[in-house]
């Protein structure tokens, strides 16, 4: 598959229109498995992985940072460090909670060495912490960035007011500077994000990188009614089913879909890397085969009257 790289805000950086989510590595997937997606990923052009410190300490006998070993082994036996994104994130690791400029700096050496690298290319707030001013969390990321450990900077959960904040005092100090944001959006989810959060990203020149992208795997089409799907996240995907909203979702998808012969995944991630400010959505993938409805957005363009089709059925 030869694709176009999207630039990932001011950073310089060119990534493949699909992140690959590392949520399910250590957990869903184990290292075989894991193993096999991040190489049919990587195969089919992919270059961009997002994970997190604290994936997947939610799994009974796991402790935070399953997912960065992993993904650290496969970049220590392929030998392909140069040639992928590593996005992670700080703040959730249960050794390593708040955004102290303390915690961020001992985070940071903690993933680095879970990962076997000498540098995090993207490297996130996880959730803000607003009791911790921005001044002290900039400040611990310049750091960070100045020492070679981090190339980049960027923020996920946090508010308008903060960000620009955060924004505001890396210009007037001369700091590193957020280029990437990562908010909960897609084709259900579009209340937290659109608006003041997007318009800020637009201005800014901050690059969004979408999680849940896919609504736990209800935008993949698999939930219908009278429907049970065996997965971990099946609950919280099959609570659409139960709106109005979500039902015109999954029949706006259906028909869009089919008029492409995609899957409606495909179709779901093409809706949402068109929208302003979005660089590359994030899904995961537990086994190979569930990624090429993934990659399809790489390739699918959607008309401008299927994308407001889709739009004006989320509303």
């Amino acid at each position: 598959m030869t694709v176009s790289l999207r630039k990932l805000g001011s950073s310089g950086l060119e990534v493949f229109p699909l992140a690959l989510g590392g949520n399910v590595f250590g957990w869903t997937a184990d290292e075989t498995e894991s193993f096999a997606v991040l190489d049919a990923y990587t195969a089919a052009g992919g270059n961009f992985i997002d994970t997190a410190d604290a994936y997947s300490a939610w799994v009974e006998g796991n402790v935070g940072g399953e997912s960065e070993t992993i993904i650290g082994n496969w970049l220590k036996a392929r030998g392909n460090r140069s040639d992928v994104v590593i996005a992670t994130k700080v703040s959730q690791h249960p050794d390593f909670q708040g955004l102290t400029a303390a915690n961020i700096k001992a985070a940071a050496d903690a993933s680095l060495r879970r990962l076997g690298t000498d540098y995090i290319d993207l490297y996130y707030t996880h959730f803000d912490k607003p009791e911790v001013p921005v001044e002290e969390i900039i400040g611990a990321l310049d750091d960070l960035v100045k020492a070679g450990k981090v190339r980049h900077i960027a923020a996920s959960n946090i508010s308008a007011e903060r960000l620009q904040a955060s924004l505001d005092f890396s210009d007037r100090e001369g700091l590193a500077r957020y280029v990437a944001l990562q908010p909960h959006y897609n084709l259900v989810s579009r209340d937290t994000y659109e608006g003041e959060l997007q318009n800020l990203a637009e201005r800014e020149g901050l690059a969004a990188v979408p999680y849940y992208a896919l609504a736990s795997g209800f935008l993949t089409g698999k939930y219908r009614a009278g429907t049970t799907v065996g997965s971990p996240r099946a609950q919280g995907a099959a609570k659409h089913l139960e709106t109005e909203r979500g039902r015109r979702v999954l029949s706006a998808l259906d028909e869009v879909a089919h008029s492409h012969e995609v899957p409606v995944a495909t179709a779901a991630l093409a809706w949402l890397a068109a929208q302003p400010t979005v660089t590359a959505p994030i899904a995961s993938a537990r086994t190979v085969d569930q990624l090429p409805a993934l990659l399809g957005v790489a390739e699918l363009t959607l008309t401008d009257e299927e994308l407001t089709r889709l739009t004006e059925a989320s509303a």
